[in-house]
């Protein structure tokens, strides 16, 4: 009789464990899904409810941030002007493992870019350890790697956001703020540097564009374009952007 009550009860255990596992992954699914929505639109309510605050962030360049960090970012950043990219993450192929009150999300990020009917992908593979506390689910580490595309596929997008980039520095200054980087900085022949602000404003002119065949360099975060005159530096965060141009 004992026996039986015992096996009786370790069934019933092992039921309410596995009922109680599907919820937390279903849980822990719609969180991510939710939190990629609002990542898409830099929602920092929805950030904040994701991190913890004692949060280890490493992202794909190697900086390692904390919670303070993000959201400092998140909330200073300027509202999108008409016209700006769209990026859109979601996730693919995610994997769920629960230790109980900590689990391991892992997955693919894909990061969708849309800008004047272009399309640009960008993909992650990404992992973060969550704690249940209190019943709510939040990250306390984070782990982002970017996953390189073929380099010759790679060497195309760059190609594209090179046209495009020159053809702004030529016809229509204010595109730059797409394909160009705010950081971006143009050193001239005469030593001088011209920024971004600078070229959307106005205050300097391109007449004329390069002809020459392109040499292009891919790493994995990075590449470089020399083309006749000039040199672009660009960089892929989430999209290829001009980060710099010598010419």
């Amino acid at each position: 009789m004992r026996i039986g009550l015992m096996k009786r009860l370790l069934l019933v255990l092992f039921i309410a464990g596995s009922v109680q596992a599907q919820t937390d992954k279903e849980a822990l699914t719609k969180l991510l899904n939710d939190f990629l929505a609002g990542a898409s639109v830099n929602d920092a309510a929805m950030h904040d409810r994701f991190w913890a605050d004692d949060l280890i962030y490493t992202g794909s360049s190697g900086r390692r941030v904390s919670k303070a960090d993000i959201m400092k970012d998140v909330r200073s950043a300027p509202p999108p002007n008409a016209g700006d990219p769209a990026v859109v993450y979601t996730a693919e192929d995610v994997r769920i493992n629960l230790y109980g009150t900590t689990a391991v999300v892992a997955f693919k990020l894909v990061g969708t870019t849309e800008h004047n009917g272009r399309r640009e992908v960008g993909t992650y593979l990404n992992s973060g350890t969550f704690l249940k506390r209190k019943g709510m689910w939040q990250v306390v580490n984070w782990q982002a790697t970017i996953l390189p595309r073929p380099e010759e596929e790679a060497k195309k997008d760059i190609a594209a956001v090179e046209a495009l980039f020159l053809a702004a520095l030529v016809n229509d200054p204010k595109e730059l703020e797409a394909h160009a980087d705010e950081s971006f900085v143009w050193t001239r022949n005469a030593g001088d540097q011209v920024t971004r602000k600078q070229l959307i404003d106005g205050a300097v002119h391109v007449s004329a564009e390069p002809s020459a065949d392109a040499v292009i360099t891919v790493f994995p975060n990075a590449a470089i374009v020399r083309r006749g005159a000039y040199t672009l530096t660009l960089v892929n965060r989430g999209g290829w952007r001009v980060v710099s141009m010598q010419w």
